[in-house]
């Protein structure tokens, strides 16, 4: 994960509940992880079953 650059999912609330910070800029690896718990794990995902995640995700919609 060296050089893993995080940004907070445009999805996640502001309340400081349901947050996700996603690092997809190493090649050929997408790293998923809880903001509130940086050190309780991290994901991994390959480029492509995470865009498949991210375009069910956006046929879904909110769940709220």
């Amino acid at each position: 994960m060296t050089g893993a650059q995080w940004r907070k999912s445009t999805m996640s609330g502001n309340n400081g509940g349901a947050c996700v910070a996603v690092a997809d800029n190493l090649p050929g690896v997408v790293f998923v992880r809880d903001t509130k718990d940086r050190d309780g794990g991290t994901l991994s995902f390959s480029p492509a079953a995470w865009q498949r995640f991210v375009d069910l995700a956006k046929a879904i919609g909110p769940l709220s």
